[in-house]
């Protein structure tokens, strides 16, 4: 366990390694970070960080570095004790983005993660809640042809969910009508899997249209569950090319397209997640190779069963102060918003 000298030098080594992106010498924590201590006492803690695993050095003649060790005793020490790392301004910035935007949950999500990634400069993923895990509010038929129908699903959240079907044998208006009123009825409030349960419990549907709703039960269920393919969105992917850790191509490309993976990014997301706050997971703690040399911040929103993440994702030398107060604002946020 560090003394709480050693703790405020690591914090003062990082800090500085943050904003410099170059090893830092004893001298400069010294001259910078007020520390209340000799420069020799200084090399002496710098020394002892070293042979613990909390720092290393380079080459012989450079300053020191922070390791993945380090990182996370910082962020425990953050955790522990919360700095402000956004202005008022700021606050009252996002709390406005989301008190005056009424859109569709889609292009809610999209917003939120160019927000996220104008904000800090790192990367951004927002997942929206599962569509077939919310509650449907509503179901509407929209005649397109003789037989072809425009099947729309909107649930609790405000997520829209939608596609083209074909019908066995046309309806009129007016049954068309008392279907979509039918389905409307039997659906409210139920999830996707219990709209499964409904369609063997169509006997009471009248048999002008029994068939016909049994085949847009089936639909309903199979296009809440395709628009959950499309509820990660990310922003913020070339600011990650002007950060000095991924210049080099190489070491970028993984990465972006781990990115373009949605149902990976969410596999690996929700591995790192816990329920109920933010959590941070640095380096090599990753299990996924793509992420050994990047952190990932993400703090969950919503209700168990209608939850989503929003997250960033930078290098190991990450501001997590700023990281983890901006994810935790948004979050609470368009957790009110939705």
């Amino acid at each position: 366990m560090l003394s709480e000298r050693r703790r405020a030098v690591l914090s003062a080594l990082i800090d500085e390694y943050v904003s410099s992106a170059h090893p830092v010498s004893s001298k400069v924590l010294v001259e910078r970070y007020g520390l209340g201590c000799s420069p020799a006492t200084v090399r002496n803690d710098l020394a002892a960080l070293e042979g613990t695993g909390y720092v290393y050095q380079p080459h012989v003649s450079a300053g020191r570095v922070p390791t993945d060790v380090g990182y996370r005793e910082y962020v425990d020490t953050l955790a522990s004790e919360p700095r402000g790392t956004y202005t008022p301004n700021e606050a009252e910035s996002i709390r406005r983005f989301y008190a005056t935007h009424e859109l569709e949950v889609s292009d809610l999500m999209r917003r939120t993660a160019s927000l996220l990634a104008d904000m800090t400069g790192y990367v951004s993923v927002v997942i929206a809640p599962a569509v077939r895990r919310s509650r449907i509010k509503r179901v509407s038929l929209v005649a397109m042809g003789e037989r072809q129908v425009l099947l729309v699903v909107i649930t609790d959240l405000g997520q829209v969910a939608k596609r083209f079907v074909e019908l066995a044998q046309p309806l009129t208006d007016e049954q068309l009508h008392e279907l979509e009123g039918f389905l409307s009825h039997s659906l409210d409030d139920r999830v996707a899997e219990e709209a499964e349960v409904l369609e063997r419990e169509l006997l009471r549907a009248p048999s002008s249209f029994r068939a016909a709703a049994a085949t847009l039960i089936r639909e309903i269920v199979d296009c809440m569950e395709e628009a959950d393919d499309e509820r990660v969105v990310h922003g913020g992917a070339a600011g990650l090319l002007k950060l000095p850790e991924f210049a080099d191509s190489q070491r970028a490309t993984p990465l972006l397209g781990m990115l373009e993976d949605g149902l990976s990014m969410l596999r690996t997301l929700t591995d790192i997640s816990g329920p109920g706050g933010t959590v941070v997971s640095i380096g090599r703690e990753n299990a996924r190779e793509e992420l050994a040399g990047a952190s990932v911040v993400a703090t969950d929103y919503g209700d168990r069963d209608a939850s989503g993440f929003v997250a960033l994702i930078g290098p190991t030398r990450m501001d997590y102060g700023r990281a983890m107060a901006v994810t935790s604002c948004v979050a609470g946020e368009l957790d009110d918003a939705l």
